[in-house]
């Protein structure tokens, strides 16, 4: 097995950057991944005292679908985030200084309109906090999915899925489709870092979403269920011995 495909989402729901290598650490996601989000105020979310929440409480495809007409791009070397609407509006500022970030969340809020969630104490805020990451699990995970499943999948639903809908850091060959689910509990190499695989990809709403025309216009959930009598597709797993990984590398079962 080897790695096709490596991504990053630097902010939560927006765009998917592609990478030739990530750097992790033991317990840790890949750089930059899902390091900013868009939480809205009825969140109750605290930058100053950090917890995870369910993704419902932030901008999210699940909920908003027009974001994936958003094009983002950031930089991690002087932090600046650049994010582009299809009408040629724009915002670039630097998401690690709090004046960037009150910049982007008047954009975003601008963008989202009635779909940003305010109360009578709180408004929407566009968060960076150092080591928290805005995944939508409760640990920090790399997410990790076989082409050969989604191929397998595609054949099914006789149509393309698009696989940016499934938002995953690592796209995988060399296969079987669907063997992964048996994966769980298991360590996998993968180029110079160990994994263990800790659950399945229960799928959402938000792969409702085609992310290149911004409209839901499928229902993968009901899709999966359908054809194989579950709504996973993909792994999620758990960094246990940090590493390097590149587009190429390999990956191998170490349990046997």
């Amino acid at each position: 097995m080897r790695i096709e495909y490596l991504y990053r989402y630097p902010v939560k729901g927006l765009t998917a950057e592609a990478l030739e290598s990530a750097e992790v650490e033991t317990g840790g996601c890949i750089p930059w991944d899902r390091a900013f989000a868009l939480a809205q105020g009825d969140s109750g979310f605290d930058p100053e005292a950090p917890k995870w929440l369910q993704k419902m409480n932030f901008m999210c495809h699940a909920r908003n679908a027009k974001i994936a007409g958003l094009a983002s791009v950031f930089e991690p070397r002087d932090g600046t985030l650049t994010i582009r609407a299809r009408d040629g509006s724009f915002v670039s500022a630097n998401a690690l200084s709090q004046a960037g970030r009150a910049k982007i969340t008047e954009f975003l809020t601008a963008f989202l309109g009635d779909e940003a969630r305010s109360t009578a104490t709180a408004a929407p805020g566009f968060h960076y906090v150092r080591d928290h990451s805005f995944c939508d699990q409760r640990e920090k995970v790399v997410s990790m999915i076989s082409m050969a499943s989604l191929h397998d999948f595609e054949a099914k639903v006789g149509a393309r899925r698009h696989r940016r809908r499934f938002r995953a850091n690592v796209w995988f060959s060399g296969a079987a489709p669907w063997s992964e689910r048996a994966w769980v509990g298991r360590h996998i190499q993968l180029g110079g870092a160990v994994l263990v695989v800790t659950k399945g990809i229960v799928r959402c709403p938000a792969t409702e979403v085609n992310p290149e025309s911004a409209v839901r216009d499928a229902d993968p959930v009901a899709e999966l269920r359908h054809h194989y009598g579950h709504a996973e597709l993909g792994v999620h797993a758990k960094v246990v011995e940090g590493g390097r990984f590149a587009l190429g590398d390999s990956i191998e079962l170490l349990d046997t």
